[in-house]
């Protein structure tokens, strides 16, 4: 059985990952708030279980397993969240770090029958895809991360990436959420992205607009 510190490393791996790259330790230490050789320790551990694959000097990627059991604490997690906004009306921007603390002591068959309760939903409040019963993730568009936006482009947001309370609370007072429409007005050389929303004109630091995933107005899905 792994303790809850292992899955949240797991679930930290899985998270900051890229195709093909591996994560570096010091990403993950600022990720978790936690010190380098406490991450390296963890990591030791991870790999003595088969769950990850630690280089020194070139970070860490999950196995196969570990990335299984990522999936599953996802599974756990997303659909929490969903139950929390739309069965006790938390606020989208208020459910994640609640979803943390209960991610770890939620049984298969509670997550089965949460997910049954929602309506088999394939994305949580915050637009990440849920993984499903066979721990499979639906199809979803393709996406372009906010930072990444022009001048003049009209956007749908589809996903709010890498997220903490903190961050959450930011967007959803600027009128940031997915499904919302997003104007871009202005793009600075160092990365501020001016955006109009409902809620008015809203300038994001490079850093917070990297976690807002996109599709143009024109593709935009129901």
């Amino acid at each position: 059985m792994l303790s809850a510190v292992m899955e949240d490393y797991i679930k930290a791996i899985y998270t900051l990952e890229e195709p093909d790259e591996r994560v570096a330790t010091s990403a993950l230490a600022e990720y978790l708030d936690v010190t380098p050789p406490t991450v390296s320790s963890m990591l030791q551990k991870l790999e003595e279980r088969g769950l990850a694959d630690h280089e020194k000097y070139k970070g860490v990627r999950l196995t196969d397993e570990g990335e299984v059991v990522a999936l599953e604490i996802l599974r756990h997690h997303r659909l929490l969240e969903s139950f929390l906004t739309e069965t006790l009306d938390y606020d989208w921007a208020d459910v994640h770090d609640e979803a943390d603390r209960l991610e770890h002591h939620v049984s298969a068959e509670l997550t089965d029958r949460i997910e049954a309760a929602l309506g088999n939903p394939e994305a949580d409040p915050h637009g990440d895809p849920i993984p499903n019963r066979e721990l499979e993730l639906p199809e979803s568009d393709s996406t372009r991360r906010l930072d990444g936006a022009s001048e003049g482009e009209t956007l749908i947001v589809r996903r709010i990436r890498h997220q903490g309370d903190e961050e959450l609370r930011y967007l959803a007072d600027a009128g940031v959420e997915p499904g919302e429409r997003l104007d871009v007005l202005g793009v600075a050389p160092f990365g501020m992205v001016t955006v109009a929303t409902d809620a008015g004109e809203q300038s994001l630091p490079q850093e917070i607009a990297r976690l807002i995933e996109t599709v143009p107005a024109s593709e935009a899905t129901v």
